[in-house]
């Protein structure tokens, strides 16, 4: 399946562009998704708390994906 993933922070940086396309097996998951982006973007493996949104909530690892989510990679929020 196809997926479309919006990165923010650090996150795009990491990518290099703001919009990301990607594809993963029907069925994959939210951990299948974070394994695939750390393979790919080894920088990914540094950050402690990177969460991701499915369609406008934060979705835990055993969410399932499926084509047309809203994907967002949010990274650690730091500030103060």
């Amino acid at each position: 399946m196809n997926l479309r993933i919006l990165c923010f922070g650090i996150t795009r940086d990491i990518i290099g562009q703001f919009e990301y396309a990607t594809s993963l097996e029907s069925g994959a998951t939210v951990a299948d998704l974070k394994q695939k982006l750390s393979l790919q973007f080894p920088d990914f493996q540094a950050l402690m708390s990177l969460r991701i949104a499915l369609n406008s909530e934060y979705a835990n690892d055993e969410m399932t994906l499926k084509e047309n989510d809203e994907i967002v990679l949010i990274p650690p929020v730091s500030g103060g």
